[in-house]
């Protein structure tokens, strides 16, 4: 009986990481970005780019399996994406702001402390995909 207690708790741990609506209010704000930093549960990214980066790297990001757009647009100069894993759907978050010359970037996760890399490499891979 205590097993199938304890599988209907994962269970249901796991269906509310996969349903659990986005407050897209306190996800796509303004990134601030000063300098690059990497941290346990993301990153950020400040690069130098033209003016018409974001545009450039939205077709980038939206390539990315299990990516879509939470908020904003490229017309806006910000937009926040949602990136799912593919096993469980643990969701992270990534905000692109186009400042001027620059992208601002950041990419964190939702549930959790480390995302083990994962913000890092897939950011990473759309910055050298973005390069000439």
């Amino acid at each position: 009986m205590a097993l199938w207690i304890l599988i209907a708790i994962a269970v249901a741990g796991l269906a509310f990481i996969r349903l659990a609506p986005s407050d897209v209010s306190q996800v796509h704000k303004p990134p601030k970005v000063t300098e690059n930093k990497d941290f346990k549960a993301g990153v950020k990214r400040l690069i130098t780019s033209e003016p018409d980066g974001l545009a450039r790297l939205h077709v980038i990001i939206l390539a990315t399996p299990r990516t879509q757009v939470l908020a904003g647009s490229v017309d806006e100069g910000m937009v926040t994406y949602i990136t799912r894993s593919a096993l469980f759907g643990f969701p992270d978050y990534t905000t692109v702001q186009q400042d001027d010359d620059s992208l601002k970037i950041y990419a964190r996760l939702r549930f959790g402390r480390a995302d083990i890399g994962v913000n890092k490499a897939r950011v990473e891979r759309w910055i050298n995909a973005l390069q000439p």
